[in-house]
């Protein structure tokens, strides 16, 4: 974002279907959001990938914290019921509860910042309205999933400057068909693709071909 903003004064984040987590981050870093009735924000609290007995998945640093606090009550409250939360304690490093306040300081910071700076600036409230979308967003109380969809009407009464993509018929044909021909894309593998105004374009991308079994009557290498 700061190397955008070093090349242009003015950027509209234009979401044709889904700009999630890290995505809605990166949004509200624009002067203005750009969404359809089909399109979906996601809240901006961080995730950590932990590793136990069971493998790696993908955990909210709110509900680390919250497992951590509800131990330390009992551990003050009802000692005998410790036994509990010993098997959810164990996998979590030395650190980490403090690694998790840093990383929702960070996501909120980051977006407090960048709505102050670009989508609020100017206004005379700016700061106070800026944190204010920046924790609402970031509240895992609030939205229960990491995955849950924020569609414009929502994003709208978090504060955020969404204009409706369907108010300019020509740009929501022009969008769409884009998108659609970038999923196309997609399908045959990673890919990059930037391209500007003056239809310059980079594009990288790199084909997965399938792996075919071998017959059943081949003889083995």
């Amino acid at each position: 974002m700061s190397y955008l903003r070093k090349r242009f004064s003015h950027i509209r984040a234009i979401v044709p279907h889904a700009a999630m987590s890290a995505a809605t981050m990166l949004a509200c870093s624009a002067d203005q959001i750009v969404m359809g009735a089909h399109s979906s924000l996601g809240p901006i609290d961080p995730q950590f990938v932990l590793q136990n007995q069971h493998g790696a998945h993908m955990q909210p640093v709110q509900a680390i914290i919250d497992n951590f606090e509800k131990a330390k009550k009992v551990s003050q409250t009802s000692p005998d019921e410790l036994g509990v939360y010993l098997p959810i304690l164990n996998q979590y490093s030395p650190g980490l509860i403090e690694q998790c306040r840093s990383a929702q300081d960070l996501s909120k910071d980051l977006v407090s910042s960048w709505l102050e700076q670009y989508m609020y600036r100017g206004q005379r409230d700016a700061g106070d309205r800026a944190k204010n979308s920046a924790e609402a967003l970031a509240d895992h109380d609030r939205f229960k999933s990491h995955s849950r969809h924020i569609n414009k009407d929502t994003a709208q009464a978090l504060g955020l400057e969404v204009a409706s993509l369907e108010d300019d018929p020509l740009l929501h044909d022009l969008v769409l068909s884009v998108f659609h021909a970038t999923m196309i894309t997609f399908q045959h593998g990673p890919a990059k693709i930037i391209e500007n105004q003056t239809d310059k374009t980079f594009m990288k991308h790199r084909l997965v071909s399938p792996v075919q079994p071998p017959p059943p009557d081949a003889a083995p290498s």
